[in-house]
C-alpha cells in the first residue's frame, strides 16, 4: 500500500464511523437521549484511535445527531433527526449562497396555494381548519409583539403545507419557516404603515377567509385566494431593507 493510499484510509475512518452511527440513529436502533457511552468504550467498539473517533463525533455533532458531554460523568448522547435542525441548516446554506429573499418568497408562493387547494379537497379538512384557527388565534394574541407574531405567522404557513399531507413538502415548508419568521418579525418592527398592527390584522382576516374556503371544500377558490394573498405578502416583505437571506440574518 502506498503512503497516499494509507493516508486516504486513515482519513476515511472517521467518516465510516460517522456513517455507521448515523445509520443506527436514522433507523431508530439508537433513540433520542440514548447514551453511547464514553470515548474509551467507543474506541474499543470501533477499534480506532481517539483522534479518528473524535473526528467522527465532530461530524455527527455538527449534524445535530449527537452531543458530546465532557467530564467524568459525560458521554455521547444521541439525538433523533428533526425538521427544525434541518431547517436551520438550510437557512445557513441559503445565507452562504447569498440567495435573494425574492427567491425564498417565490418558493412559498408556488407551494402554499397548491397546499391550500389540497387541504380544501381532503376528507379531513375540518380538522385541519380547527388546527389552523388555533394558529390564527395565536397571531391575534401576539398582535402587539413583533417577535411572537412573526413566529406564530410563520407557523400558520408551515402547518398549512404540512396539512396537505406530503411529508417532503412539509419538510421544505419547515425549512423556509426559519427565514420567514425573521422576515415577518422584521416587517412587524418597521416604524411605518407596513409594520402597523392594522396591516397584521388585514393579514389575519385574509387567513380567516382562506379557512372559510377550505371549510366549504372550495379547492379552486382556496388556491386562487391564497395565491393573491401570497403576492401581496411578497410585495410587503420585499419592500423592506433586507434583500438577501444573509441580510435578513444580520438585520436585527
Amino acid at each position: 500500500m502506498t503512503d497516499r493510499n494509507r493516508a486516504a484510509r486513515v482519513r476515511e475512518k472517521p467518516q465510516r464511523i460517522a456513517d455507521e452511527l448515523r445509520a443506527l440513529i436514522v433507523s431508530g436502533e439508537l433513540t433520542e437521549g440514548e447514551s453511547l457511552g464514553h470515548e474509551p468504550d467507543l474506541v474499543e467498539r470501533f477499534g480506532v484511535s481517539r483522534p479518528s473517533l473524535r473526528e467522527a463525533l465532530r461530524i455527527l455533532e455538527a449534524e445535530g445527531l449527537v452531543t458530546v458531554v465532557r467530564g467524568v460523568r459525560g458521554g455521547v448522547v444521541v439525538h433523533a433527526p428533526n425538521g427544525r435542525m434541518t431547517a436551520r441548516t438550510a437557512a445557513l446554506v441559503l445565507a452562504a449562497r447569498n440567495v435573494p429573499l425574492a427567491d425564498v418568497f417565490e418558493a412559498r408562493s408556488l407551494l402554499e396555494p397548491i397546499a391550500a387547494r389540497t387541504v380544501a379537497t381532503a376528507r379531513g379538512r375540518r380538522g385541519a381548519v380547527e388546527e389552523l384557527r388555533g394558529l390564527v388565534r395565536a397571531q391575534e394574541e401576539a398582535i402587539e409583539d413583533p417577535e411572537r407574531f412573526g413566529a406564530a405567522n410563520a407557523e400558520f404557513h408551515q402547518r398549512l403545507v404540512a396539512l396537505a399531507g406530503n411529508q417532503t413538502l412539509g419538510i421544505v415548508a419547515e425549512m423556509l419557516t426559519e427565514i420567514v419568521a425573521r422576515a415577518v418579525t422584521a416587517v412587524s418592527r418597521a416604524d411605518d404603515v407596513v409594520g402597523s398592527v392594522s396591516v397584521r390584522r388585514r393579514g389575519i382576516r385574509s387567513q380567516e377567509r382562506l379557512l372559510a374556503l377550505i371549510e366549504a371544500g372550495d379547492g379552486p377558490g382556496a388556491e386562487a385566494h391564497w395565491r393573491a394573498h401570497m403576492q401581496v405578502v411578497g410585495r410587503v416583505m420585499l419592500g423592506q431593507e433586507a434583500a438577501t437571506v444573509v441580510d435578513l440574518l444580520h438585520h436585527y
